[in-house]
């Protein structure tokens, strides 16, 4: 008796039901009813208009209630002046020292493998859980009168603490890891194939940085550097403990406008602020236009990359 075997089947139906069988099914379209939607959208709008819109009209309004001159003069005032120059005199000396450290961190991180990597990571987003106030009672317990190092410094008439130099140390803490969390995804995702590629073509490490890293990671770059921008500007809690509230000398504009205040001078007080609230909205405006090219950036690689595979 002899088998019957089953004659091969080649048609195009059966050469796609493998591809069919690996396909997910497509999941069904879900349309919440119109009155849902509606009341999300209406919670959202809410939310934004109580907790971010008002109070934003309302540093404005409360700024120039008192007249164009008078805000002016709350501006040009010589402790106001003295608070803008040093938060910007601040923000100059630490966000460069971040950068430095951040692109560093990065390549590190995203480009080697070695002992204590995750040890790094750690301290990298150290300062995102640690209070800024904790953080400046550190520079107290290390250079304060009574600190470890305060003896030796006031014997050589060093002054860190209630100076420049101690605000420039508590915001460089507070706002080093910016950038170091912008680059490391970025670079992560990018690989070393081009920086491989390059070493193996005879470009030297400098030029293998300057000509193929710093142009695939120049957005995320930005991004990170504009949000340490706005965190150094904008610090208080950190430079609150380790400044002296020196009127004139050591109060950055945060606390220039806590003075202000305290002292009821609330024109002047909001005046200060509304600064700072041109600052936020100068950096949302960037942060969008950056978060914007960086995704564009991203795109195209992805995009390069699967048509060279």
């Amino acid at each position: 008796m002899n088998a019957v075997l089953p004659t091969p089947v080649t048609s195009a139906a059966t050469a796609a039901a493998p591809a069919r069988r690996g396909e997910l099914p497509s999941p069904p379209s879900v349309l919440e009813p119109r009155w849902v939607r509606g009341v999300l959208i209406a919670v959202a709008l809410t939310f934004l208009t109580l907790f971010l819109f008002v109070p934003l009209v309302a540093v404005f309004f409360e700024a120039f209630k008192k007249g164009w001159e008078a805000y002016l003069a709350a501006i040009i005032e010589a402790d106001a002046i003295a608070a803008i120059k040093l938060t910007l005199i601040t923000a100059v000396i630490a966000v460069p020292l971040n950068l430095v450290f951040g692109v560093a961190a990065s390549w590190c991180i995203a480009k080697f493998e070695f002992r204590g990597k995750s040890i790094l990571l750690t301290l990298i987003d150290l300062p995102f859980s640690v209070s800024p106030v904790i953080s400046g009672l550190i520079y107290v317990l290390l250079f304060g009168a009574q600190g470890w190092f305060g003896p030796w410094l006031r014997d050589h008439d060093i002054k860190i603490l209630f100076a420049v130099p101690g605000i420039v140390l508590a915001t460089i803490f507070v706002t080093f890891p910016f950038v170091a969390r912008e680059l490391i995804p970025l670079m992560q995702a990018q690989g070393s194939e081009e920086e491989e590629a390059a070493i193996v073509l005879g470009a030297s490490g400098w030029d293998t940085f300057r000509r193929v890293t710093l142009p695939n990671i120049k957005w995320g770059l930005l991004y990170g550097v504009i949000l340490c921008n706005a965190r150094a500007m904008g610090e208080f809690g950190a430079v609150s403990v380790v400044s002296g509230h020196i009127r004139g000398e050591t109060n950055t504009v945060p606390l220039q406008v806590e003075i202000l205040y305290n002292e009821y001078n609330f024109a002047a007080a909001f005046a200060v602020a509304s600064l700072l609230a041109l600052l936020a909205l100068v950096t949302l405006a960037l942060k969008s236009f950056i978060a914007w090219r960086l995704n564009e950036s991203i795109a195209d690689d992805s995009a390069t990359r699967s048509t060279e595979h």
